[in-house]
């Protein structure tokens, strides 16, 4: 099964929510923290939830709620793939 990898997070999130005037997602962003990406905790569970059906990967929403940089995210999502949902 294929890794999720900063390419496929920067593809899934303009699908999904799109993004904001002013923010590059091709520059360094797996540090920053969603909000100054302007993605509040509901766009990062439209992520998930496109990540989910994408990549048959189970993103429990409480937990997704707590990552808080593109990083982050990323990481759990390699954490989970291959986890029973």
């Amino acid at each position: 099964m294929a890794l999720f990898d900063a390419d496929a997070f920067r593809r899934v999130t303009r699908a999904s929510v799109g993004v904001d005037d002013g923010v590059d997602l091709d520059g360094d962003i797996l540090d920053t923290p969603f909000t100054d990406l302007g993605y509040d905790s509901l766009a990062v569970l439209e992520i998930a939830n496109k990540v989910e059906k994408e990549f048959d990967v189970g993103l429990p929403e409480d937990k997704v709620g707590e990552l808080d940089t593109p990083r982050a995210f990323i990481d759990y999502v390699n954490g989970r793939i291959g986890v029973a949902p």
